[in-house]
């Protein structure tokens, strides 16, 4: 049977017979691949051997010709087969599929049979069908150009929504239409967080005064009962001559004659906020606070205007410092040291002027001021200030909706609005409020319709009591501070987005920056046409994060990079918190309103994509060399002070060197990463993330110094209050506190220190030789 199948295949071919081989494939117990056994037959069976050169006699010798034709067909099949092969396991490896490759038709059988299967690898989802970033930009730029962002601020602006004070009825009403809202736009989630804080409102039984007394006569004249109020005002009396300290800056004060001390003090709005105004007079010993506005700096026609403030040198409720306030939560009675301990109270420019009429001496020519400014009563009148403001407890509402990541889900960009007003708030908050929904319904509709799906997820945040200190949004980070650690990568703030034409203006953690001009480079004044990119030097021109601004928090408390911006003017815009801070003032002070709207929203859909597009975190971690190297210099200049004290600066060099080489070495191993392997990218982001949040100072309780960044955060922990206590010994050496001083460079350098060595991964990477 043997001769007969061997001649039958020889025939076949058109040559001689050709000895077969027998495979076997044996899985062997003591090894980890298949053992594969070839044997000839010719060895296993002589007696066919014999028949086959029996055969071979009889068999007429073979063309060579068939025979080439037939090793070549062979060789062709092989070499297509091996090649096809090689591809495909080259594309498998390159797309990473969830557990292995599917295999060709045809080779399923193959090792399936007698073999263990392969160990379990962990599960990511699968690599989603990406849009090229152009299309994507693209994308984004129609639906902005399709949508009427003023028709949503108008209906914000209707009566049925103003004045909506934060925990009002009004204020509840809008959250639950938002809330509605995000579901419409078919978000993954919409939901709503519930805080119960205390706020400080005007007494409805006593107005609040302000008086002139006749020191001589004993006469009162009552100048003004305000509309208006400061919140968190201490809540008093007081009587005493009134002295005009131009804005209220501590180098306002430092360049007084007349000393502040048992007087009451008169600032103008603007330049820094009312808070720091009452924080810094209260440290000159001031009794109390007036503010108004001049007509210099705003010029509003009508002069009786009212208009509001709060004075809480922090941010979230001040009755629960470093704590959320959920109803749930048990505390013991406790406040913020940021409360002033002196009244302060914001009255009209007419009473302003009033007040000048009792005042003598003119105001400098260098404050640019109204010709009308005196700068403190005459010898034989007072002041008196009654303010009768009484705390509340209110209910406010966060509202969220998220657009869930493809890839990382468990990472988010927060992109949040304040939505509460004291007036009518359109500049203050109906702008940002409009921004919020319209790209939330943008960026729904770009991943439900055209495709597009981001690697990370995005949270859409609409903030109540952001009029009292960002209260909604400080709360939300101290309820849910552990959870957000390592998740939230990037705050994106929209309030008062739109307050001009002329400029672009950026307030952002440096981690940023590099995000922020590639993003200003792409997008055109929505007027002029031109790239926002307009200067090389804008780094050096970012304005710090004020207090009242929701960013703040985010990254002075939470360690979490945070950015605002804005379209405005060299000049600030005259309504916001005032009742005139209506859609039709905006309007017309902003005739193409819609416009800027859609430049806005396009720096903010840009940066949500930017950051949800590529698997690595677009934040440049190097920036915070320059601002390390920017201390040292700092501190270099006071060499002499510090070698006096017994001490050196080697600490400090030594860990600004470790944090240069960290960073420098994150970035070899992101060059050198191989960017389809998710677990090393989500490694190198996981380091990138920790950057921001190592800043915060772990030396000093978040109860006591909440804003505990080095950098950016307030108290003495900090790099500046540092600086300014070296500079206070050359100043005044009696106000200078070694103790202190020395604290406060040992942490500072052990704070860098750290991270450092948290940027650096492993405890086996950390250089740390000192």
């Amino acid at each position: 049977m043997m001769d007969q199948a061997r001649s039958a295949f020889s025939t076949l071919f058109g040559g001689e017979p050709l000895s077969y081989t027998r495979f076997s494939l044996a899985r062997q117990v003591d090894g980890d691949n298949s053992h594969v056994e070839m044997k000839l037959a010719a060895d296993e069976e002589e007696n066919v051997d014999n028949n086959m050169r029996g055969n071979h006699a009889s068999v007429p010798k073979p063309k060579r010709c068939n025979g080439f034709i037939c090793y070549g067909t062979i060789a062709v099949v092989l070499f297509f087969l091996i090649g096809f092969m090689i591809g495909y396991l080259g594309y498998c490896k390159r797309v990473e599929p969830k557990a292995e490759c599917e295999r060709p038709t045809g080779t399923e059988a193959l090792g399936t049979e007698g073999t263990e299967p392969s160990e379990t690898e962990e599960y990511f989802p699968e690599t989603p069908s990406r849009l090229f970033w152009t299309d994507l930009k693209t994308m984004l730029s129609e639906r902005l150009s399709n949508t009427d962002f003023t028709n949503t601020m108008r209906w914000l602006n209707e009566n049925s929504y103003v004045p909506r004070e934060a925990g009002s009825q009004k204020d509840e009403s809008l959250a639950l239409l938002i809330e509605n809202r995000f579901r419409e736009f078919q978000l993954s989630k919409s939901w709503r967080d519930e805080h119960f804080v205390k706020i400080q409102v005007k007494s409805s039984n006593a107005q609040n005064t302000v008086t002139i007394v006749g020191m001589e006569s004993g006469l009162v004249y009552l100048v003004e009962s305000p509309e208006g109020y400061v919140a968190y005002s201490k809540a008093t009396t007081v009587t005493g001559r009134l002295v005009h300290v131009n804005f209220g800056t501590k180098k306002d004060f430092e360049n007084l004659k007349s000393p502040v001390n048992g007087s009451l003090v008169i600032a103008r709005a603007g330049k820094i906020t009312f808070a720091e105004k009452v924080a810094n007079a209260q440290s000159y010993n001031a009794l109390g606070v007036l503010i108004y506005m001049d007509q210099a700096r705003f010029p509003i026609v009508n002069a009786q205007i009212p208009f509001f403030g709060h004075a809480h040198l922090g941010t979230g409720d001040p009755y629960t410092p470093g704590f959320p306030s959920f109803n749930h939560t048990q505390f013991p009675p406790s406040q913020s040291s940021g409360l002033p301990s002196i009244p302060v109270q914001t009255i009209s420019r007419a009473a302003a002027e009033k007040l000048f009429e009792n005042m003598e001496g003119d105001c400098p020519s260098a404050w640019e001021i109204d010709p009308s400014c005196r700068l403190e009563t005459s010898s034989n009148k007072n002041v008196k200030l009654t303010v009768n403001n009484v705390l509340k407890e209110i209910r406010i509402f966060n509202v969220f909706g998220v657009i869930k990541g493809f890839e990382e889900p468990d990472r988010y960009v927060v992109i949040g609005a304040q939505r509460d007003a004291w007036g009518p708030g359109a500049a203050k908050s109906s702008v940002g409020t409009a921004l919020l929904l319209e790209l939330a319904r943008i960026f729904s509709d770009m991943v439900l319709k055209g495709g597009f799906k981001p690697s990370r997820s995005i949270v859409f945040a609409s903030w109540s009591a952001g009029d009292f200190g960002a209260i909604g949004a400080t709360e939300w980070l101290e309820g849910y501070l552990s959870s957000l650690h390592l998740k939230a990568f990037t705050y994106i703030n929209l309030d008062k987005a739109i307050l001009g034409t002329s400029n672009f203006k950026v307030s952002a953690s440096p981690l940023l920056y590099s995000l922020l001009e590639k993003t200003m480079k792409d997008v055109k004044h929505p007027i002029t046409g031109q790239s926002l990119y307009q200067d090389s030097n804008w780094i050096n021109k970012v304005e710090k994060l004020s207090l009242d601004n929701a960013a703040f928090p985010f990254l002075a408390y939470s360690g979490i990079p945070a950015v605002s911006f804005c379209f405005c003017e060299d000049t600030d815009y005259p309504y916001l918190g005032t009742t005139m801070d209506l859609y039709e003032n905006l309007n017309q002070k902003i005739p193409q309103l819609n416009k800027m709207a859609r430049g806005a929203a396009e720096v903010a859909g840009q940066l949500i994509m930017k950051l949800t597009y590529d698997l690595e975190l677009n934040l440049n971690y190097e920036m915070y060399n320059d601002r390390i190297l920017s201390f040292v210099r700092d501190m270099n200049q006071f060499r002499t002070d510090i070698k006096e004290m017994g001490l050196n600066l080697q600490w400090l060099y030594s860990a600004r060197g470790d944090f240069f080489r960290a960073t420098s070495r994150l970035t070899t191993d992101y060059k050198n990463a191989e960017r389809t392997n998710r677990f090393v990218m989500r490694e190198i982001n996981d380091r990138i993330m920790k950057v921001e949040h190592n800043f915060l100072s772990p030396y000093v309780s978040p109860r006591d110094s909440p804003f505990r960044h080095i950098f950016w955060g307030s108290g003495s922990h900090t790099l500046p209050a540092l600086v300014e206590h070296l500079k206070l010994r050359q100043k005044n050496n009696s106000a200078f506190n070694e103790t202190l001083l020395r604290n406060q460079l040992a942490l500072a350098t052990w704070t860098i220190q750290g991270a450092a060595n948290a940027l650096s991964g492993d405890i086996w990477d950390i250089d740390n030789e000192l």
